[in-house]
């Protein structure tokens, strides 16, 4: 696993990889890469695996939206935490479906509870789910799923590449997709948080494949609720 950092404040910066070098010590994760970096230049050319990402919104030159647009083109399973002091770029992380809004001051508990939550999520991309179809059983991660959709009697788990049929039951997709990543919106829906780009009172968008689900009222607010928890842009 390869963890990036991109802060201009040097303190910052300093103060995030030694907090982050902590969690993987107590993890007993000896094959953790920390890669700090002070200009937005240096992350975008660093050429290896980013797999766990912090940004600096306010950076000179390219600001982090832009360098996180980038990065999520080239690893799109790349779990972006954005960190700054101005709420106000929220809206725009959304489009980029970062994993996690941390406010400055940085709080180590809250920084330490969504590390748990990346962690998780990593891990659960390296499951593969067995998917019965009625050309054989074929095997999917996880993290390819960006939902699960029953259709005029059909059953499609809809990928970031194609859409495939499935002869299993909506209770068996209830019961393996990581829970941590995945909610029911409707009876005919389960999506992916990660690939969540925007939702009203009726519709989920997501930011692959110009797909959307449906999202029943008496879900919206727990969904609301499970999706700035997932953004990180509420204290759990």
């Amino acid at each position: 696993m390869r963890v990036l950092i991109c802060d201009d404040d040097p303190i910052i910066l300093n103060s995030l990889m030694s907090c982050v070098k902590k969690f993987f010590s107590a993890k007993r994760m000896e094959n953790v890469e920390i890669v700090g970096y002070s200009e937005s230049k240096g992350i975008i050319e660093d050429t290896g695996n980013k797999d766990i990402v912090f940004l600096d919104i306010e950076m000179p030159g390219m600001n982090g939206i832009y360098v996180g647009k980038k990065i999520k083109e080239n690893c799109m399973d790349a779990l972006i935490f954005v960190v700054t002091s101005f709420g106000e770029y929220l809206d725009d992380a959304m489009r980029i479906s970062v994993f996690r809004f941390l406010t400055k001051p940085i709080d180590k508990d809250r920084l330490y509870r969504n590390l748990e939550d990346a962690l998780e999520v990593y891990n659960n991309r390296n499951k593969t789910i067995p998917v019965d179809t009625k050309d054989g059983i074929i095997k999917l991660e996880s993290s390819s799923i960006i939902m699960v959709e029953a259709q005029n009697r059909k059953l499609l788990v809809r990928t970031v590449e194609k859409d495939y049929q499935t002869l299993q039951t909506i209770q068996y997709w209830k019961e393996i997709l990581p829970e941590g990543c995945f909610i029911q919106t409707h009876r005919s829906f389960f999506v992916n948080l990660e690939y969540v780009e925007r939702f009203d009172h009726e519709n989920i968008y997501f930011s692959r494949r110009n797909l959307k689900a449906y999202l029943t009222r008496r879900k919206y607010n727990e969904f609301k609720r499970r999706y700035l928890l997932y953004l990180g842009s509420v204290h759990e």
